[in-house]
């Protein structure tokens, strides 16, 4: 418990993502989403979370080669991070395309 308490502590993006998803899920209890619907958020949240930890994991891997400065680190470091933002964009977007119709017709 103290190692999971430690890593929120370092990655805090991670519970953003992790907030997100309960907001989510929220929202999709609320608008009653499609079986396919909840496929769609749930493979989302996977993507997300996933490129996340593995961004974690090549920062900690990078950081623990090296403490000097090296361009080849930033790069790897810069890759992983737009990789997760890559995924957050397009989960970004399949919660637009399955939430945006729901919220039109609450409103008409």
């Amino acid at each position: 418990m103290k190692n999971i308490k430690k890593f929120f502590e370092r990655e805090q993006n991670l519970l953003v993502h992790i907030t997100m998803t309960v907001l989510v899920t929220i929202f999709g209890m609320i608008f009653n989403l499609q079986p396919y619907e909840w496929l769609l958020v749930c493979l989302m949240v996977a993507f997300v979370i996933t490129s996340e930890l593995v961004n974690s994991s090549i920062e900690l891997v990078v950081d623990l080669y090296t403490d000097e400065f090296n361009p080849l680190a930033m790069v790897a470091k810069d890759v992983a991070a737009s990789a997760v933002l890559v995924s957050a964009f397009t989960a970004f977007c399949v919660g637009m395309y399955i939430f945006i119709p729901k919220i039109i017709e609450l409103l008409l």
